[in-house]
């Protein structure tokens, strides 16, 4: 379970406001990709709030949910994005470098001192960076951040599956799924979709 020990190392260093980073929506086959940071007041962490957060992928929706109500409650949050547009004319990992730095810069005043950055490229940020791999399941407010990203990501989702239906993006958020599949193979690619990742670029292909 995450926990605050590699904040409080920081903050033994000096750094007195550290910030959490972490993404969601890499590996989907349509989206943008989300990136959240958090700072995390340890003198109004509600012990229920810390016992739960986790890594977004081992809780389930609605248990994301309630914590994610309780975060804005209680923690600065900055959430960023990269666009469909943005992922095809870099790449992914560009793209989540890019909508990271966005998320820290969306905290506002004052700026962190510190950004714990889930994996093991650093983004360009406003502050410092320490990235930390498999960090959502070290730190707390890596994991605080990882169910920020998600459930933005998710929301988001949920709308262009209104905008665009037939996907299933309400369900898979994107994912390569055999209902998105069969969907793609249905429907054809959808302004949502990136271009670049290998199933939408062979079914643009001419000699596809």
């Amino acid at each position: 379970m995450p926990d605050l020990a590699l904040e409080r190392i920081a903050w033994e260093e000096g750094f007195h406001t550290v910030c959490g980073v972490d993404e969601a929506g890499r590996g989907p086959w349509a989206g943008p990709v989300v990136a959240a940071a958090v700072v995390l007041d340890v003198e109004t962490l509600p012990a229920e709030l810390a016992a739960g957060l986790d890594d977004s992928k081992k809780l389930k929706p609605a248990r994301r949910a309630e914590l994610l109500c309780m975060l804005r409650a209680v923690a600065r949050i900055g959430v960023g994005s990269a666009s469909v547009e943005e992922i095809d004319a870099s790449n992914i990992l560009a793209a989540t470098l890019l909508a990271m730095g966005r998320a820290v810069r969306a905290l506002g005043q004052p700026v962190p001192d510190l950004a714990l950055v889930d994996g093991n490229r650093p983004p360009k940020l406003v502050c410092p960076a320490r990235t930390v791999v498999r960090g959502d399941a070290l730190s707390l407010s890596i994991a605080a951040a990882s169910i920020v990203a998600k459930q933005t990501r998710d929301a988001e989702m949920a709308e262009l599956d209104r905008r665009f239906p037939g996907y299933g993006w309400a369900a898979n958020a994107g994912y390569g799924t055999a209902q998105h599949k069969s969907a793609l193979e249905r429907l054809g690619p959808s302004p949502a979709h990136r271009k670049s990742f290998a199933p939408i670029r062979k079914m643009l292909s001419p000699a596809s």
